[in-house]
């Protein structure tokens, strides 16, 4: 299960060291990690990241097929995850150590900014593979954070980006030694924690002003 440790001024949230599936137990601790975040005082920022062979692979599949009457409450609930962290009011830097699938690429996404390892590991929005289309809400988070020609290829390929051509795509920020992810989320984070607070929530919330409307959407989630 994640777990939220703090370094100086920079909380690290570890998503787990598993497939880090987006199971509602999951869920629930990664938004009781946010709340800590965001009640603290002073200057601040958060790095998310992961151990092991993934950083996440998005949405719980298996949860979801067991529990097909709870499939609309639960994408809404994965909608208000992405927009909390789009529209955090701390800078925030996602460490990506492994692979990053799925619903795991648009959390990263939704991030400010994104380091991953160069040399193994691969970014993917497997949807149009899978047969699962992106919500109106996804959609809109990842349209608002990759540039038109990089989302367009992403989402209708399914391309596995690995962290060099990924570096190149501006889908992340850094592509580093594996042993460097973590130390260099928190460097670019510790640089930033001076800005948190309400202005640069009020920032991140007009910025992406369209986005964070489609995801908080509760009436229509699926589109």
């Amino acid at each position: 299960m994640p777990s939220l440790d703090r370094q100086d001024n920079v909380f690290v949230l570890d998503l787990g060291d598993g497939e880090n599936r987006f199971h509602p137990d999951w869920l629930t601790a990664v938004s009781a990690a946010l709340d800590e975040v965001e009640k603290a005082e002073g200057p601040r920022a958060l790095v998310t990241a992961a151990t092991g062979k993934f950083y996440s692979n998005g949405l719980d599949l298996d949860w979801l097929s067991a529990h097909t009457d709870h499939y609309q409450d639960y994408v809404v609930t994965v909608h208000e995850l992405f927009a909390r962290m789009l529209s955090l009011p701390v800078i925030t830097v996602a460490a990506l150590q492994g692979h990053t699938f799925a619903a795991g690429a648009m959390f990263s996404l939704a991030h400010d900014f994104r380091v991953m390892r160069a040399d193994r590991g691969y970014w993917c929005l497997p949807e149009a593979d899978i047969n699962i289309p992106f919500t109106p809400g996804m959609a809109a988070l990842i349209q608002s954070r990759l540039a038109p020609r990089t989302a367009h290829e992403a989402m209708i390929t399914a391309r596995r980006y690995g962290g060099a051509d990924a570096a190149a795509t501006g889908i992340v920020d850094q592509a580093v030694t594996e042993e460097a992810v973590r130390s260099t989320a928190i460097e670019i984070a510790q640089a930033q924690v001076n800005k948190a607070g309400d202005t640069l929530g009020t920032i991140k919330a007009r910025m992406y002003a369209p986005a964070l409307a489609t995801l908080r959407d509760t009436t229509n989630p699926l589109g």
